[in-house]
């Protein structure tokens, strides 16, 4: 079962509340709430509430369906962040030599995903936490064998042949030869 709950207009920008959404996402619940409660975030508060208020609308909806919820099994699958209107949210600040600089008031608007489901299963079908699973770098060997299709040897034999030409054409291009090259030309 999946529950959303979202809180506008909320004060502070954008910006700033995503660094404390990325803080909780992908967690349980009360690991979630406990990070919030302990983040020194202006944040942080509003997402707390967002977050309690999605722990209540997944029990509710619970009870509607007949359903038997237990909040220590519910974690955060999605949180994002929007930006919120600035319209007619300018002050102006004094600035030196009689100048003013304008200052916006940003709101945001914050939404935030629970669900049930097991995690495991929803990262093997790559719709866990609204963004791809967290794979280590890819090598250029494993890079070229899946652009070319061929296999993993292959792919590596065809990068180290690539790097020994890149090196002679840099040797070239620098004017020293191999030392072995300049014996040769040296007793002709």
């Amino acid at each position: 079962m999946e529950v959303r709950a979202s809180a506008k207009y909320l004060r502070g920008s954008a910006q700033k509340a995503r660094l404390v959404i990325d803080l909780i996402r992908g967690k349980n619940v009360n690991e979630a709430l406990a990070v919030l409660q302990y983040t020194n975030k202006r944040a942080a508060d509003g997402i707390e509430a967002c977050v309690r208020s999605a722990v209540a609308n997944a029990t509710e909806a619970a009870e509607k369906a007949n359903i038997a919820v237990d909040p220590d099994d519910l974690w955060v699958k999605a949180a994002f962040v929007d930006g919120g209107p600035t319209k007619n949210q300018r002050r102006m600040r004094p600035a030196p030599q009689g100048r003013a600089y304008r200052e916006r008031r940003h709101f945001c608007h914050i939404t935030i995903l629970l669900s049930t489901e097991d995690r495991e299963a929803e990262e093997e079908r790559g719709t866990g936490n609204g963004r791809r699973p967290h794979t280590a770098k890819k090598s250029a060997s494993s890079r070229i064998s899946a652009r070319s299709g061929t296999s993993g040897t292959a792919a590596a034999e065809m990068t180290t042949a690539k790097a020994t030409r890149d090196e002679k054409e840099t040797e070239g291009a620098t004017g020293t030869a191999p030392a072995a090259e300049t014996e040769q030309s040296t007793e002709e």
